[in-house]
């Protein structure tokens, strides 16, 4: 057993120093988590604020001031023009002046004063249809929380992200995108690396066992997972002030399944294309894309086709990043977790025994 310890850690003494003396792996490693959680954060978000609109107030009431004041209070909405009718309104959605007309017709505030439903409109800029719902959805709740005194507004309450800010669903899943491309990535290209110069033929004439190789060249990459998820959270909590409230080992235990089903894929696809720009594309198709398109961060698996919710769930990121959420936002602990751990564990120990059964020690 000293003989298999002493020998996987000359392996990824090995390992580390050549991931050390490579400029564009340390860059991968330390520079790409931070220019993406630059990007993602600050680039790709979903929240709607200073929504430029126009009004069309017809009534010019109290009530209608009211509700325009109402309008641009939180910040949603920045009125930029007064209009006399809705046809400026629709010329300037046409030239990109703004985003919305508010049209409060005359005669507005003696229909509700009958109770009798108003006419209010809002006409949005549906070219861009993601902007244009969730801009609805705060037009909608101001007017109706200005209706009218005799209706009361309904008791909402939301939790785990009170805010609804976008940023705390994009760390998490941020989390699970770096690890998969980078991981994956990095294994691939440098075991792939180590085939096409012929070293890989050189180590085969040592006295180290399969087994010494593969343990012995993941674990550097495993550790600087764990760095890169450390570096990750620790940026987003500062950066984003998102939460963590749940248990930290139980955090990192998920994100150590993940890594070793990431490296196994990598170490997969290097031994079976032996080749550096196939492993590269390769990995990206297995690892990078489903981790993006297939876990949930952009698109939710509940709105997807049964067939493709099911082709979802075999990749792993799905429940890597489902993990996340539960513990940073909810505090969930392992009685909960578990439905996610177990199938990260399955698809890493399938992925890491089809690796081993592929790396031979031999060169055909």
């Amino acid at each position: 057993m000293s003989r298999f310890f002493r020998r996987t850690l000359a392996i990824a003494h090995k390992e580390l120093i050549h991931l050390i003396r490579d400029p564009q792996a340390v860059y991968m490693a330390v520079g790409l988590p931070v220019v993406m959680l630059a990007l993602f954060g600050y680039g790709v978000s979903v929240d709607v604020d200073h929504v430029p609109v126009a009004v069309v107030d017809q009534d010019r009431t109290e009530s209608s001031r009211r509700l325009l004041q109402r309008l641009t209070a939180g910040g949603q909405f920045v009125r930029v023009a007064d209009l006399s009718s809705p046809g400026e309104g629709d010329a300037f959605l046409r030239k990109g002046r703004a985003r919305g007309v508010f049209v409060i017709p005359k005669g507005t505030q003696r229909r509700l004063a009958r109770g009798e439903p108003g006419e209010i409109q809002l006409l949005l800029d549906g070219s861009d249809s993601s902007y244009a719902q969730v801009a609805l959805g705060d037009a909608a709740g101001v007017v109706q929380a200005s209706g009218g005194q005799e209706l009361p507004e309904p008791p909402i309450r939301v939790r785990f992200n009170p805010a609804l800010r976008s940023a705390y669903d994009i760390v998490p899943a941020l989390v699970a995108m770096i690890l998969s491309m980078v991981s994956t990535l990095l294994t691939a290209l440098t075991v792939a690396r180590e085939w096409e110069r012929g070293n890989m033929e050189q180590l085969f004439a040592t006295p180290v066992r399969r087994g010494e190789i593969i343990v012995g060249k993941l674990l550097p990459y495993a550790a600087l997972g764990f760095l890169q998820t450390l570096l990750i959270l620790t940026l987003g909590s500062y950066l984003f002030d998102v939460p963590i409230r749940g248990s930290l080992p139980l955090l990192f235990l998920a994100s150590l399944l993940f890594l070793l089903a990431m490296l196994g894929i990598g170490f997969f696809v290097s031994a079976a294309t032996k080749n550096q720009m196939v492993s590269v594309q390769a990995s990206m198709l297995i690892s990078f894309l489903p981790a993006m398109l297939l876990s949930g961060f952009l698109f939710p698996i509940a709105n997807m086709p049964v067939w493709l919710q099911g082709f979802a769930s075999v990749f792993p990121a799905r429940y890597y990043v489902s993990s996340l959420r539960g513990i940073m936002l909810k505090g969930n602990g392992l009685s909960v977790l578990w439905r996610e751990f177990v199938p990260l564990a399955a698809f890493a120990a399938v992925v890491l025994a089809a690796a081993a059964s592929r790396f031979r020690r031999r060169l055909a």
